[in-house]
Parts: structure tokens; C-alpha cells; sequence
């Protein structure tokens, strides 16, 4: 390994170190109470080497919306990846979507408030916020191809515009997400049925929607 790889080795390792800590304290604290000098002492480090790495807490917050949207396309990679028609890995990611807001909770809420956020930055932390909807694109492409191979199949009915219908499932599985989140303790206690029943009903919806005539 020459120098070059070597140091350019380290400085990823330093980079995901500090990306460790403010994790931590971001899912501890919340965005507006941390400082980077918290993030500085969780990491070990002197707050100027962490400034070195990141100008400013949005660029922290912005490397961390990365981080959760790279998690949450290498889940939709792996049902892309599986020999099911088009409509079961709908299905399939769907399911896992609901299963990361679950397993990991702080992750989905930094997507949400990430797409949801106007956060003023430098020119480094534009170029980060662009990563973060370049990768944002990358998980929305995916289930679109779902569906553009179900179209194909026959699993799923024609005449659709396949991004679109990806944004579609998305705004409804995280209305859903937000019910369950909201009103599953008052359904689970007044009400005939289990919150989960929620979930597994609106996936059963969203299936008969797309299937063909």
C-alpha cells in the first residue's frame, strides 16, 4: 500500500470515526442542542480536527442523512437483487422500509427531517446536501424499477409512470409509518385490532392497486 492510499485510508477511517460521535450525540441530544464541541469530545478529538473534516454541524447532520439513505438503499438493493416478480419486491420493499423506520428509528427520523429541513450552508455543505439527494434519487429509482419490472412481467398494471408511483408508495407508506407511530398505543388499547394490522392491510391495499385488471 503506497502513502498516498495510506493516508487517504486514514482519512476516511477519521471521517466515519467522527461520524460515529455525532451520531451519537445527534440521536442523544436532538439537531439544535448539540455543538460540535460535544461531537469533538465524543470523538476523542480536538474540535479543530473535527472542523477539518466538517465546516459546520449541517455538514455533520448532512453526513449522517448519507450515511441512513446508503443504509436504506443497500436494504432495497438486496430485494432488487432477488429473482421475485415485480410486484413482490414492491411488496418486499415496502416491508422493509416499515422494518428500518422500526430497527432503526433515529435513521428514518434524519431522512424525514432532512427532506423536510431548509438548512442554510457553506459551498461544502451544498455539495453534501447534493450527495444526500443524489442518494435520496438512488433509493427512489430503485423501487421504481420494481415497478417498472412488474409492468414488464405482468405483475403490475400498465399505463403507469414508474418514478412517480414510487414517490406515491413512499408518501403513503410514511403517512402510515406516522399513524402507527401517533395512534398505536391509543388502537392497541380502544380499539379491535393491532396497529400491525394497519401495516399489513395497507400493503395488502397497495398490492390489489397495482396489480392489472
Amino acid at each position: 500500500m503506497g502513502i498516498t492510499e495510506r493516508r487517504e485510508r486514514e482519512k476516511l477511517r477519521r471521517r466515519n470515526d467522527i461520524l460515529d460521535a455525532a451520531e451519537k450525540v445527534f440521536f442523544e441530544k436532538g439537531y439544535s442542542a448539540t455543538k460540535m464541541d460535544d461531537v469533538a469530545e465524543m470523538a476523542e478529538l480536538s474540535k479543530g480536527t473535527v472542523y477539518l473534516y466538517f465546516k459546520s454541524k449541517e455538514e455533520l447532520y448532512f453526513g449522517l442523512t448519507h450515511r441512513a439513505l446508503t443504509y436504506l438503499s443497500d436494504k432495497f438493493k438486496s430485494v432488487i437483487k432477488s429473482k421475485k416478480s415485480g410486484l413482490e419486491k414492491v411488496r418486499d420493499i415496502g416491508t422493509a422500509f416499515f422494518r428500518f423506520s422500526q430497527e432503526q428509528p433515529e435513521y428514518y427520523k434524519t431522512i424525514a427531517q432532512f427532506e423536510m429541513a431548509q438548512l442554510e450552508t457553506n459551498e461544502e455543505g451544498e455539495a453534501i446536501s447534493r450527495q444526500c439527494h443524489e442518494q435520496g434519487r438512488t433509493v427512489m429509482e430503485l423501487v421504481a424499477a420494481a415497478v417498472q419490472q412488474g409492468m414488464a412481467d405482468g405483475s403490475i398494471r400498465g399505463g403507469l409512470d414508474p418514478l412517480k408511483t414510487a414517490f406515491l408508495l413512499q408518501g403513503l407508506s410514511n403517512g402510515v409509518i406516522q399513524l402507527m407511530a401517533r395512534e398505536g398505543k391509543h388502537i392497541k388499547e380502544f380499539e379491535m385490532f393491532d396497529p400491525e394490522e394497519l401495516r399489513q392491510d395497507f400493503m395488502n391495499m397497495m398490492m390489489h392497486a397495482l396489480q392489472p385488471d
